[in-house]
């Protein structure tokens, strides 16, 4: 760029911030929509700046850090257990039954007895937000100590675990794609204080049996990536080295009672995840 070629350009930016700041708006003109006579762009039906390309959907943000936005399925907002079951032990084991993990005030807690809580409705690739937290008392160290786990589609775990000055083997500490990968880093707070997991999962496909692609997760721990698209080995097993078999497209988010750990979950809102260039539904 040449100085006058820039001189000319720092006069007109001046000049449109003199009116914007005057209260004046420049009128549209045909280029604002787009162009049709620009290269397409790589393996797409889309011209660069092409008009006719599909807007995304307009949401409104959460109006307080942590709070779900306008497109989110809260599943826990602080009363009831109403979006939850429990698929039961003993006698009713593998059924659903009403969830009776305890309801606090604004928080639930793994309660002894009823097992694993699962969402009634189902999900593919999501955006899930959700925040936990250990006992206050400590009365057991490594994986029995505020032991529990976020599993997505019942199966690809996040460990929950109070990792407070007591450490644990690295592939099964908070964080963790559990028995596969540890966290990048260890953001943990003190017993009793709220920790926050941001989970993007991308759902595994398959073609009948073969599966045309793994599992990923990408995820903030107390707003700290610990994981940047990490590819899951499969679904979660213990002492195993963990491997593929064919699922469903969608399955409940599932939270895990490790031997009854009181372990405590509040906020907890999910997004189902679409690709690029999706018409809005009008």
């Amino acid at each position: 760029m040449t100085r006058k070629e820039f001189l000319l350009l720092s006069a007109a930016g001046s000049a449109a911030l003199a009116n914007a700041q005057q209260g004046e708006i420049r009128p549209r003109t045909p280029a604002d929509d787009g162009f049709t006579d620009t290269p397409m762009e790589p393996d797409m039906p889309w011209h660069v700046h092409d008009p006719n390309r599909p807007h995304p959907k307009q949401i409104t943000p959460a109006s307080t850090p942590g709070g779900p936005p306008s497109d989110a399925i809260v599943l826990f907002d602080g009363k009831d257990l109403s979006k939850w079951y429990h698929r039961g032990r003993g006698a009713t084991a593998g059924k659903q039954v009403d969830a009776g993990w305890k309801v606090g005030d604004g928080y639930f807690e793994v309660a002894r007895g009823f097992g694993d809580l699962l969402t009634r409705e189902k999900f593919g690739d999501v955006q899930l937000h959700i925040e936990w937290s250990s006992p206050t008392a400590i009365d057991a160290n490594s994986q029995g100590r505020g032991n529990s786990g976020v599993l997505l589609m019942t199966r690809y775990e996040i460990q929950v675990l109070d990792m407070w000055d007591d450490p644990t083997y690295a592939d099964g500490s908070a964080g963790a794609i559990y028995g596969q990968w540890p966290p990048l880093v260890s953001p943990t707070r003190r017993p009793g204080e709220w920790n926050a997991y941001d989970i993007v999962f991308e759902a595994p496909q398959f073609n009948g049996d073969q599966l045309v692609k793994p599992a990923f997760f990408t995820v903030f721990y107390n707003g700290v990536m610990v994981h940047n698209r990490k590819q899951s080995l499969g679904p979660m097993v213990y002492r195993q080295v963990a491997h593929y078999i064919p699922q469903p497209a969608e399955d409940s988010l599932m939270l895990q009672d490790h031997n009854s750990n009181p372990v405590r979950y509040r906020n907890i809102w999910i997004r189902r995840l679409a690709g690029y260039d999706v018409p809005e539904k009008r």
